[in-house]
């Protein structure tokens, strides 16, 4: 059979493309110092812009998958100078061993922030890391080591100023929880994100009750990492993502290492944080104390806390590694209570409430087994576990009237020669997991290729009791009669087994998709009993209503499900520099029993609510300029449906009533932007000792109700989403010496679906009507000189009065107005 002259072309055309394609190689070898010592975590770059590798425990490293050519390639470090070798790449791998030099003086707290950021660039999650898959997703990282930020009082405002479109609730001003959210996710207790410390749940309950009442402290963090929605198959299902504190681990060049930070701030605050860690030999070792107190920026609002963490590693081989980790947290605070819209507008630092309290104790260990098979092929292990509970204490509001507002009563108001009885709420939450993940790379057509496998499995068993506190004001969390008032006992077991995997695909060098998916099964319990009371002629002259009988009624209960969750991302890498990355994963959020079974004096609960689903969907891209410009450009969308709100009933059975229940189908979508431009390099000022940088963080965001059995939400936007979210802001540095000036800008938002505003008829509602736009300004500034560093700053350098959230049960009812002008003095000490 001849071959035609086209058939000639095609099979030359097949020839170049297998040609390209095959004509890939890397670059390996070993890093030491100048002793011979193998160093492990160097990271290799290519000097036009890219991460290629990191060695590993031996010392070694490989690249990925280059193409013919002259490279520029870097090694960096720390604690070692920058080392450039020219690379040629002809037609086979190349082996490069380099020996790093250490370094002759210590660099100033400028120049390290420039050696990071010119050879990072935008810092975000490597497409791998660890046995984690970061391909094509949204991912951001905020660098602790480089915010210059009122760490002592754990201020988000500051601490996440570069991560975009985050909502976040400002309940205190010493930064006890954690409470933020975005892209109309609520922002109380973190809850729509999957929470974790080095990579293992802290929340109450992952599914049951995701609320999460510990934040560890700002100094003892290395990292905060974000993943958005799409973080919904390796992690959970959750809406908002993964939110992942990587705490500071051992010290690898020092046997033993001492930092103690002392603060000081406004109302009087005082916070006392104290590490030491180190390496000998094969076993590593880190841990804090941290100690914190205040008065608060209201009456009744003081606090105090001790957080104590421990982290030891262990290598039993060179490719075996054991970690243990154990957390500790106990805090009270007193809480000052919610104004109505009066009250805040007359004087938003008032307090009606003397005799509310709160106290968390929270305990948290971690097993953690990393093993590596091979240079391809990890495995990691990781057992972790809850024993932790909460109590709330406090007069919420008058029990005569589902109707009748819980703020018109102040708490000072005496019965029978006794304050009234105060509301107490003791939840318990005992639980344990297991995750194993395993991620191996494998070669196909000269193109590299990673998949991850996982399984996790986790069981709670939480229980919670309400009713009747003591009359007191002290910080007595017993009960008393349960008969006296409405009350309920009840065990939530909780039982989540979920398998997930994630495959990299690179079709080519600079494009890659990434499949993933998660089957998830469910089972969530309620055992228990609740009891009503029925109430006949009141007795005016007292103001007590009297009991005239009680009802008791058992609710057992058992929801199981199972589902599958399906996802997929892409990148594409036209250059070192840029990159373009979409993805799509569904999401889902379980509805809790836990929820429907404490009574709160300002809404009612639907009995029948059920689960959240939906999708979310991001698209952009991010990358650098030379050295002038980093940004994160994207557009986003969510499909919410059965959204979770509150809402006035208009008609039915539940006419006039506050209704928590699955409120509608929403639809959100928006633009997020992130740029950091640096002034120094776009003048070219000549001191490298010199830095100034400005940076804008902005979300723009739409959304509509599309459907919901209340006719009034159709059409309306979702609650907790400013059209506006921005923060930006201007870090100049001289040698030891760091500033940061931001502004913050937040327009109106809602809090219930039907936009109900300020009832004139009803002027002591604090927790109806929008939250109204806001702007702050905040200053930071430090200064280091050899082992002591100095911090100070100003937070809300204009002293506005602004409030961010109208909570419904604690710590309010009401409005909860955020911290006025503040101070903060910070002295830390480095041995």
């Amino acid at each position: 059979m001849r071959l035609k002259l086209k058939d000639y072309s095609i099979i030359l055309v097949l020839y170049f493309i297998v040609h390209s394609i095959s004509a890939q190689y890397t670059i390996s070898g070993e890093v030491s110092d100048e002793k011979g010592n193998l160093i492990s975590g160097i990271e290799i770059f290519n000097a036009s812009g890219g991460v290629l590798a990191t060695t590993n425990a031996k010392g070694k490293y490989v690249t990925k998958i280059l193409k013919k050519g002259n490279y520029k390639i870097v090694y960096f470090s720390y604690n070692f100078k920058i080392k450039q070798v020219d690379v040629p790449i002809l037609n086979k791998n190349v082996i490069v061993n380099v020996k790093l030099s250490g370094l002759d003086e210590e660099l100033s707290e400028v120049i390290i922030s420039q050696r990071r950021k010119r050879v990072f660039g935008l810092k975000r999650l490597k497409d791998v890391e660890g046995t984690a898959i970061y391909a094509g997703k949204k991912t951001e990282v905020v660098l602790l080591s480089e915010s210059v930020s009122n760490k002592a009082a754990n201020n988000a405002r500051q601490i996440y100023n570069q991560v975009v479109g985050l909502n976040i609730y400002e309940n205190d001003d010493a930064g006890l929880q954690l409470n933020i959210g975005g892209r109309g996710l609520d922002p109380n207790r973190t809850s729509n994100f999957n929470t974790r410390q080095n990579g293992y749940d802290i929340s109450a309950d992952v599914l049951g009750y995701p609320e999460s009442y510990y934040t560890p402290p700002a100094e003892a963090l290395e990292e905060i990492q974000i993943v958005r929605g799409a973080a919904s198959l390796q992690y959970g299902t959750q809406f908002g993502g993964l939110l992942n504190f990587k705490f500071k681990g051992p010290n690898k060049n020092k046997n033993l290492e001492v930092i103690t930070r002392q603060s000081i701030g406004s109302f009087g605050l005082f916070n006392s944080f104290n590490s030491i860690g180190g390496t000998s030999g094969k076993t590593g070792y880190y841990g804090y104390i941290n100690y914190k107190r205040g008065d608060g920026f209201r009456p009744n609002s003081t606090f105090n806390s001790i957080n104590v963490y421990g982290h030891i590693d262990h290598k039993l081989s060179d490719k075996t590694t054991l970690t243990v980790e154990a957390t500790y947290l106990n805090y009270l605070a007193k809480q000052a209570g919610g104004l109505n819209d009066a009250w805040f507008n007359l004087n938003p630092l008032q307090s009606n409430r003397s005799r509310n309290w709160f106290r968390i104790n929270w305990n948290l260990w971690s097993l953690k087994l990393d093993h590596s098979f091979s240079k391809d092929s990890k495995l990691s292990l990781n057992i972790f576990g809850l024993d932790a509970s909460r109590k709330a204490l406090g007069f919420r509001g008058n029990y005569k009237s589902r109707n009748t507002s819980p703020i018109e009563f102040p708490d000072e108001i005496l019965f029978d020669g006794e304050y009234a009885t105060r509301n107490l709420i003791s939840g318990k939450y005992i639980n344990w997991g297991t995750e194993i993940r395993f991620i191996s790379n494998y070669n196909f057509k000269d193109s590299k290729n990673t998949y991850l496998v996982g399984l996790k499995y986790y069981r709670a068993n939480n229980s919670e009791q309400q009713g009747p506190g003591t009359r007191g004001v002290d910080a007595n969390f017993n009960f008393t009669d349960l008969n006296e008032y409405a009350s309920s006992n009840f065990k939530f077991p909780n039982t989540n087994i979920a398998l997930f995997g994630e495959h990299i695909f690179n079709l080519s060098n600079k494009f890659s998709i990434t499949p993933g998916v998660r089957i998830e099964y469910i089972k969530t319990e309620s055992n228990g009993s609740y009891k009503t009371i029925l109430w006949n002629n009141e007795d005016l002259s007292s103001g007590v209503p009297l009991p005239n009988g009680i009802n008791t009624f058992r609710d057992d209960r058992v929801k199981e499900r199972s589902f599958a969750l399906f996802g997929i991302g892409a990148s594409y890498k036209p250059t070192d520099r840029v990159e373009l990355y979409a993805n799509f994963s569904q999401n889902y959020r379980s509805v809790t029993f836990n929820d429907i079974r404490s009574v709160s004096p300002t809404f009612q609960v639907d009995e029948n609510i059920d689960d959240e689903k939906g999708a979310t969907a991001d698209i952009g891209t991010r990358g650098r300029f030379w050295n002038l410009l980093t940004y994160d450009l994207s557009a986003f969308a969510i499909s919410y449906n059965k959204r979770i709100g509150i809402f006035w009933v208009n008609e039915g059975p539940n006419k006039g009533d506050r209704l928590r229940t699955n409120v509608g189908d929403a639809f959100i979508y928006g633009f997020e932007g992130f740029i950091d431009v640096s002034l120094a390099n776009a003048f070219n000022f000549s001191s490298n000792h010199i830095s100034l940088n400005y940076f804008a963080n902005m979300a723009f965001t739409q959304s509509e109700y599309t459907s919901s059995l209340e006719k009034s939400v159709i059409g309306n936007q979702v609650e907790f989403i400013p059209n506006i979210n921005l923060k930006t802001g201007v870090k100049f540095g001289y040698k030891n010496f760091l500033s940061s000036i931001q502004y913050t800008y937040l327009s109106e938002q809602q809090t219930d679906a039907t936009h109900a505003t300020v009832d004139k008829s009803h002027p002591s509602y604090g927790t109806i009507g929008p939250i109204p736009s806001y702007s702050i300004f905040d200053a930071s500034f430090s200064y280091s000189f050899k082992k002591w560093k100095l911090e100070t700053g100003v937070n809300n350098i204009l002293n506005q009065s602004y409030f961010t959230r109208r909570a419904t049960g604690y710590p309010g009812p009401g409005i909860i107005p955020s911290s006025p002008r503040s101070f903060y003095f910070t002295l830390e000490l480095k041995l």
